[in-house]
Order: structure tokens, then sequence, then C-alpha cells
């Protein structure tokens, strides 16, 4: 259960940032950075975090699933897990965001794919370190 909490209250968080900063770029707002443009985009995210989570849950908990499913599974590596929680996300993403507008190519699907792998394999990588249960190996009964 704690990886799904993970996956909810990180992953739109993370990704709801990413996505600002992103299509921020993509419009060129940011040839010219300074303390108070850095405050504006601080201030939009604050103002749409409600809708980052409204509409980011979902796929987060997804991601979630995914990263549940392949811990279970014992001859996957942690890392080999989160990177591939990571892909999927990228994919995800990518296919979601960057085929809409006048602009598409490469850049703008690489782009937008890094809106889902960098949440995916972050909070991934904290399920791992916070949400899995160490199985401590048994101890043999004593006998006297």
């Amino acid at each position: 259960m704690k990886r799904y909490l993970i996956f909810a209250a990180i992953g739109p968080f993370i990704g709801g940032f990413l996505l600002l900063l992103m299509t921020t770029y993509q419009s060129g707002y940011w040839t010219e950075t300074n303390g108070g443009e850095v405050t504006k985009l601080l201030v939009v995210f604050v103002k749409s975090l409600q809708y980052n989570y409204l509409f980011g849950i979902v796929p987060s908990l997804m991601f979630g699933a995914i990263d549940d499913i392949l811990m279970h599974v014992k001859r996957i590596a942690p890392v080999v897990r989160m990177l591939l929680v990571g892909a999927v996300a990228f994919v995800g993403a990518a296919l979601t965001y960057a085929s809409h507008g006048s602009e598409s190519g490469s850049v703008q699907f690489i782009l937008y794919g890094m809106v889902g792998f960098i949440p995916g394999v972050i909070t991934s990588w904290l399920a791992h370190k916070y949400a899995e249960e160490l199985h401590a190996p048994a101890q043999p009964a004593s006998q006297h």
C-alpha cells in the first residue's frame, strides 16, 4: 500500500512541474531567464497543482501498479525495474503530449517523454527504498 501512496503523492507533483517546465521551454518563454520569470513559473505551478493531481493521479497509480507487478518478479533487479517503469512512463507521456500542436518532432518527443520518465524512475526508487518489506531470513529454532 505504501508503494501506491508514494506514486500517488509524488508522481503528479514532479510530473506536473516538469510538464510546466517543458511547455514553457517549448513556447520560447525562457529566452531571458531572471528571478522574476522563475517566480512567475513557480506561482503558475502552485496555482495549477490541483490540476496536476486531478489529471496525474491515475497515470501515476498505473505506473505504481506496473512497479508492483515487476517487484514480484524475482529475476528483475530493482534498478532494471526502475528503468522499465521509467521507459513505460516515457512512452506514455511522449505519446500523450508530444504529438499535439504545430511543432512535433524528435525534440518534443524526448522532452515530453522525460515528463514521464523522471517521475517514474524517482517514484520507483522511493518505493524500493521505503515501501518494500525487508524479508529477514527465518531463524532456525534452537534445540537444547
